[in-house]
């Protein structure tokens, strides 16, 4: 049987991948994962971007300087866009189907990094997700939430360990706890 608490446990962010590609069954799988996210009423809020294409990956890596250049070694990016006239909810419409896509490739053994576009700058003057609608010719009104980048893991990494969980983030009933406040 499934065991999904261990997917949960081995996906960790990787950023560096080998040169090899996903097949196009591998990337319509990661696709169908964000596809069959839920949305708030039913709407659909959210549009992706696949790019393969090593000449785009490279710009792509460019939206945040520094902090996105791993893109440039993926094989695959998917930028995640909502539509705010679709729904109120289109962030968190938009970030279930990308935690859906990283999911489904770590299943498939694939490694992948988010990369939070949304609220992130390229210059002063720039954001990050205005960046990515220019080299992308995004039309309004959809917004960038975030890249996620995928490729086969260059190496693997330590596993999440139940035992360094942070229960002290957990409250239950209140927040803080009565006894807490004394």
């Amino acid at each position: 049987m499934f065991n999904f608490q261990n997917l949960l446990i081995r996906r960790r962010s990787i950023r560096k991948f080998s040169e090899e590609l996903l097949s196009p069954n591998e990337i319509r799988i990661i696709i169908e994962a964000a596809l069959l996210s839920p949305t708030s009423k039913n709407r659909h809020s959210w549009e992706f971007i696949a790019v393969e294409e090593k000449e785009n990956l490279a710009k792509l890596s460019a939206c945040k300087p520094g902090s996105a250049l791993f893109i440039a070694d993926a094989v695959l990016a998917v930028v995640v866009l909502g539509n705010p006239l679709v729904s109120d909810a289109w962030v968190e419409d938009a970030s279930i189907a990308a935690i859906n896509m990283q999911l489904q490739a770590e299943e498939l053994g694939i490694g992948s990094c988010w990369v939070q576009v949304r609220n992130r700058n390229y210059s002063d003057r720039v954001s990050a997700g205005e960046y990515i609608n220019e080299l992308l010719e995004i039309p309004m009104p959809l917004e960038v939430l975030c890249v996620i980048a995928f490729g086969k893991k260059e190496k693997e990494r330590a596993p999440a360990d139940l035992d360094n969980l942070r229960w002290e983030k957990v409250h239950i009933g209140t927040y803080p706890p009565a006894h807490d406040l004394i």
